[in-house]
């Protein structure tokens, strides 16, 4: 996509959002189906995924890792807020990879040890890029993708959580 084609598109959405900014709420939903063998079908934008336990606590290795899913969300969102930041600022990329590691004690999760966290102690984003961009544009894409990565900014800044019966 072009900056022109980017903007075509977004700017009558942000007139909209800056004039009623209630209609810039919008409620994301993911839904999910227990199943045998301690695992979690979760509809996705065209298939089901089946989460499962990881290896490394108990799991058979078949079903994704709910940890990875986190991971891969975080890679994609990385990815098209980089893009289209990029394009935004008029930076040509010719080829570019996100990768994301995280380090994970699961004696946490396994209750093992109660001075170990449940969740990633540490997650690490990198780009690989090939571009003409200069050491001060890379240095703007990165903050600014990490500025606008929704994904990003959740983990960054813990959203309010809650869990309900119904």
């Amino acid at each position: 996509m072009e900056l022109d084609e980017l903007r075509a598109v977004q700017e009558p959405l942000k007139a909209q959002y800056r004039d009623d900014p209630e209609t810039a709420v919008i409620t994301l939903e993911a839904e999910g189906e227990l199943g045998g063998g301690i695992t979690c079908s979760v509809k996705t934008g065209s298939a089901m995924a089946k989460a499962g336990l990881h290896p490394a606590t108990g799991g058979d290795g078949l079903s994704l890792c709910s940890g990875d899913m986190l991971l891969e969300a975080l890679v994609a969102c990385a990815g098209v807020t980089l893009n289209a930041v990029a394009t935004s600022l008029g930076i040509k990329i010719q080829r570019g990879a996100v990768r994301a590691e995280g380090d994970l004690d699961v004696r946490g999760t396994l209750a093992v040890a109660r001075d170990a966290p449940v969740g990633f102690r540490s997650i690490r984003v990198a780009f690989d890029l090939d571009t003409d961009a200069g050491d001060e544009q890379l240095a703007t894409l990165l903050k600014l993708t990490e500025r606008y990565c929704v994904v990003f900014q959740t983990l960054a800044r813990s959203p309010e959580l809650s869990t309900t019966l119904v």
